[in-house]
């Protein structure tokens, strides 16, 4: 164990907390029930270190803690409390004494609970699991819903006929194998298809993807995306409703094209010259796409990834609730289905970790739409993505929204967000200025964001950044 004040300073130089990660000043004393929380919901998370005696907002001041003055007792209760080890440690930091609680992460299919809650971190809150998130961690250790068998008893030429093999090098550049073998072992490496007496069983991902046909694996037709065209704005009138026929990584780019298709232009003038610009940016509808059937719940029936699309709005959704709170999905990324998403990322199909959002929110920016809404519902995830909305059109949350979208995103860049910048965003001019500081005052108040300095008094050299940061 042993940490040094070294180590302390390496911690407390970290840009944020994250879930592994908390600091508390707890000068004088800690709440014995605070801290129980604390380590389960750490524990939860995978287990990291709560520092105590060390200020929990930059530049985190070692202020020395008197807590807990018999680490050894205290050690001994959290045992007795919570029924696992965690680890005290006392620290002579130069500037103070610092207790380094090491909390172990949870077993694999355990969640520990405290006074009946499973907590886990949730920005700088303590919440309860969703019932979502619980039955995942139920059912670790068990086969996985894309490992599960969607079609036994294949010979070498079914695999062919049934997946579109040539998609899969396609997607990575790769010179198709001159031998059927030479296809089949590289599937086979992917987990596609498995090996089973003298045939083959492709499994839920490799038909989930490569289906030259869905609906010729029994459970898999459900699974394809919807995408549904309202006339007005509401549910009343359907124009179209058609799902997908090919697997994801298959029918992807024809997915995207035809949604594309579908979204209205409007006409613009720059320059004297005239030309049609989609209503939504292709690169956001992209990475919500690709999004929602990553992030989705396969063991949810019934239910699919689903794109309506009204007269002044889109909404993509997929089944399941997020494992993170939904005014985190810019700077913190956790997948439900990893295999799927590591390998969409090596097809080309998503970016990068947590990067998805981000592009969806700058492209919104960019095209002066309003900030994208992401909603959770009890049994679905969903984003809503609205037409031009001049900024007097836009109400109280549609500006709060924006701010804090417009925050976030200037600090994963590395960025501090300011009334010019929000101006910016917003496309008006410097006489603006009173009604964007408006605009912040309220995102303040809200709670959503906050001074990135406290004691800088010139309201011309203001800058913000997220509550959480």
């Amino acid at each position: 164990m042993a940490t040094t004040p070294a180590q302390i300073d390496a911690w407390r130089a970290a840009r944020s907390e994250d879930q592994n990660l908390e600091f508390k000043e707890a000068k004088n004393q800690f709440d014995n029930r605070k801290l129980f929380r604390y380590c389960v919901a750490l524990a939860n998370e995978g287990g990291g270190y709560l520092l105590l005696g060390i200020e929990d907002a930059p530049p985190r001041r070692v202020v020395g803690t008197a807590a807990f003055n018999d680490p050894v007792d205290m050690a001994s209760k959290l045992f007795q409390t919570l029924n696992f080890r965690v680890d005290i440690e006392e620290v002579a930091h130069p500037d103070g004494r610092v207790l380094v609680f090491h909390i172990p992460g949870r077993p694999l299919g355990t969640a520990y609970q405290f006074e009946g809650a499973y907590l886990m971190r949730a920005g700088e809150e303590l919440v309860a699991m969703s019932e979502d998130r619980l039955r995942t961690i139920f059912n670790e250790g068990k086969p996985d819903w894309l490992s599960l068998s969607a079609k036994t008893g294949c010979d070498d030429a079914s695999v062919v006929q049934l997946l579109d093999t040539q998609s899969y090098f396609d997607l990575l550049h790769l010179p198709y194998p001159s031998q059927r073998d030479g296809v089949l072992v590289r599937f086979e490496s992917e987990k596609l298809i498995e090996r089973s007496n003298n045939h083959w069983t492709i499994t839920n991902l490799g038909a989930i993807l490569f289906a030259k046909k869905l609906d010729q694996f029994d459970h898999l037709a459900r699974k394809a995306p919807r995408v549904i065209v309202y006339e007005g704005l509401g549910k009343l009138k359907t124009k179209s409703d058609l799902a997908g026929t090919m697997g994801y990584a298959v029918g992807f780019q024809g997915l995207v094209g035809f949604i594309n298709g579908l979204i209205p232009s409007n006409e613009v003038i720059e320059q004297a010259l005239r030309r049609e610009v989609k209503m939504f940016p292709e690169i956001a509808i992209r990475e919500l796409v690709a999004n929602a059937l990553i992030h989705q719940d396969f063991n949810e029936t019934g239910t699919a990834v689903m794109i309506e699309l009204y007269d002044d709005r889109i909404e993509i959704s997929n089944p399941g609730r997020p494992f993170i709170p939904p005014e985190r999905f810019i700077d913190e990324y956790k997948s439900r289905n990893e295999r799927l998403a590591d390998l969409m990322r090596r097809l080309g199909i998503c970016e990068e970790k947590g990067s998805g959002v981000d592009k969806v929110v700058s492209a919104a920016e960019a095209f002066q739409l309003p900030a994208p809404d992401f909603r959770v519902k009890e049994l679905r995830t969903s984003v809503v993505m609205f037409a031009h909305q001049e900024l007097e059109h836009m109400d109280r949350s549609d500006r709060i929204r924006a701010c804090y979208q417009h925050c976030c995103l200037r600090y994963v860049m590395n960025q501090q967000m300011t009334n010019q910048s929000l101006r910016d965003r917003f496309k008006l001019p410097e006489s603006k200025v009173a009604t964007v500081s408006l605009i912040i005052a309220a995102t303040v108040e809200a709670g959503k964001i906050k001074l990135s300095d406290p004691t800088q008094a010139s309201t011309r050299y203001r800058s913000y950044v997220p509550y959480w940061a």
